[in-house]
């Protein structure tokens, strides 16, 4: 079975493997790193974490991708896309998580970009968006860097009911191109 892969100039993203879970659970359960989602995950929560995107593969052709180093390969982070209800209708929702040892390089953005490129390229979006707390600048400032405008905001009963905002680009923006 063929195994999406993604690279930019630094980074390799691909499809997770059951092996990833030790480095997985690193990433996911560091309390810094996750400090604006409700907890650090928990070895189930790592668990279903994993086996919701390996399943997603195979149900929708696209999931949560582990994003790596190109030069050494170390695990850096988690990106991809999500499709669940978010206020009131279903999302293709783009999510970025860096360990924060990598945090300010860039990387947020770099896999950010390439999953938003291959969002709209092959697998035909016609928009996107990304939700995050209130008070996460850091992931605000990735969405706004990729052209994503701030459509929304909601109290989100999935993260201990924090304003959250959403953001969001169509394929015709990303594009460059005028809506019509």
């Amino acid at each position: 079975m063929l195994m999406l892969t993604m690279t930019t100039e630094r980074l390799l993203i691909r499809e997770y493997k059951e092996s990833d879970f030790d480095e997985l659970k690193v990433l996911l359960s560091d309390p810094e790193t996750m400090r604006f989602w409700p907890q650090p995950f928990d070895d189930d929560q790592v668990h279903n974490w994993l086996e919701r995107s390996i399943r997603n593969y195979r149900d929708l052709g696209y999931g949560r991708w582990g994003v790596f180093l190109k030069a050494n390969g170390k695990f850096v982070g988690d990106c991809g896309f999500l499709r669940y209800k978010i206020i009131d209708r279903f999302e293709s929702d783009l999510g970025y998580i860096i360990h924060h040892h990598y945090w300010h390089q860039g990387y947020g953005y770099e896999a950010a970009k390439a999953c938003l490129e291959y969002g709209f390229g092959s697998l035909q979006f016609d928009s996107i968006c990304a939700n995050m707390a209130h008070d996460h600048l850091a992931s605000q400032k990735v969405a706004e860097k990729l052209g994503m405008k701030q459509e929304a905001q909601f109290t989100n009963p999935r993260n201990r009911d924090l304003l959250t905002y959403v953001y969001r680009i169509s394929r015709n923006e990303a594009s460059g191109k005028e809506e019509n």
